[in-house]
């Protein structure tokens, strides 16, 4: 198992798309705390959607606009109690899906906010039968990471590392089934949401691309896909064998750097941020793979999401972190020149590269960097 943050996924598109109106009308019934608001998160077309409605004698409404059919999400807000102290949110009690699409849509939340059945969406009802097919594995999945926070809280590393190989196989089961579901269903309106379930953040384009043609046609023009297919391209000129693309950035005296400039080196290009908690828990684990190695002809570019404005936090980080290596940056976030250029969707990431620049690894965690450069650099 990964620990990563990603970049905002639901359904983002820079393509042009006609847009659709919807209603979505929802009711409260046999609630146990007030309700005060409900918030609605949802995409249209590149614009990431954050709406709120109040709720009145336990009903509330939204309407807005889509590009495309999509997954959105529902929060509820109690209120305050009695000492005026906001009420803690529970995700598995207080969080709603919901597959959003044109037209009048009513949901109804009894018991709890969780517990929401909807009508008037026929991409919700194909959705509900996805979740059902892989029902089983994320009872499994939850099961698990209820039992990973407990050792997190325990801080027993030993035993969350033993439990990552369960995650890992429980993601390759949940990807088959994704993969199962696509094939036997290409023109579900859900269709491409079980595909992006399926390609995951570290997009291998060798799996995604043959399940992305089998879409049904008018799927693949949706905003979202057209999007998938622009990140599949991409996919292919970052997979193992393949050359690294070059880049220059300037690094914290504004001085550009060139990856070309190290060729005849092993160069691990490593994606982080200063603001990426799972980022700085991994650094560690580099800066000694980096001074085991850095003496028998292996370097490292670190290339920073951190946010404009920045710059004195991205600095403090690498002094804190001890990350005496070359570090890049344009500060624009997400939107990082290399970032998009490679692709990444998520952070921590990496790339592990030949004396020749070609790829060579991927994504190399804990001590997995160092074994490879072991292999790679021993006498």
């Amino acid at each position: 198992m990964k620990s990563l943050l990603f970049l905002p996924l639901l359904a983002l598109s820079l393509a042009v798309s006609a847009q659709q109106s919807f209603t979505l009308s929802g009711e409260l019934q046999s609630l146990k705390l007030p309700a005060e608001k409900i918030y609605l998160y949802y995409a249209n077309g590149s614009e990431r959607v954050t709406d709120s409605a109040m709720v009145t004698n336990g009903k509330y409404q939204f309407t807005g606009a889509l590009a495309e059919p999509n997954l959105g999400r529902l929060r509820i807000k109690y209120a305050p109690d009695t000492s005026g102290k906001m009420r803690a949110i529970d995700m598995n009690r207080d969080m709603a899906n919901v597959f959003l699409e044109a037209g009048k849509i009513t949901v109804v939340s009894k018991d709890s906010f969780a517990n929401l059945s909807a009508k008037g969406s026929a991409s919700h009802k194909a959705y509900l039968g996805l979740k059902s097919q892989i029902k089983t594995l994320e009872d499994e999945q939850k099961a698990l990471s209820k039992e990973y926070s407990a050792l997190y809280q325990k801080k027993d590393e030993e035993g969350m590392k033993k439990l990552e190989p369960q995650f890992d196989e429980l993601d390759k089961k949940l990807k088959a089934e994704y993969k199962k579901y696509l094939l036997a269903n290409p023109a579900s309106p859900v269709a491409l949401y079980a595909l992006n379930q399926f390609a995951g953040w570290d997009i291998n384009a060798d799996e995604v691309e043959p399940l992305f043609v089998k879409l049904a046609a008018d799927v693949r023009q949706r905003p979202s896909a057209v999007e998938l297919g622009e990140k599949i391209e991409i996919a292919k000129k970052t997979g193992i064998g393949k050359f690294a693309m070059d880049f220059t950035q300037n690094d914290t005296l504004g001085n550009p750097v060139s990856l070309s400039s190290f060729k005849g080196k092993y160069v691990l290009i490593d994606f982080w941020a200063s603001w990426c908690g799972p980022c700085r828990q991994e650094n560690p684990n580099v800066v000694k793979a980096f001074h085991q190695y850095k003496d028998k002809g292996f370097h490292i570019i670190g290339i920073s999401l951190d946010q404009p404005n920045a710059k004195d936090k991205w600095i403090k980080a690498i002094h804190d972190d001890q990350l005496t290596w070359t570090h890049v940056s344009d500060l624009q976030y997400w939107k990082n020149a290399v970032a998009v250029q490679y692709g990444i969707q998520a952070i921590p990431q990496n790339l592990l590269l030949d004396k020749d620049g070609k790829i060579i690894a991927k994504n190399l965690r804990g001590e997995d960097l160092a074994k490879k450069l072991e292999e790679l650099l021993k006498p």
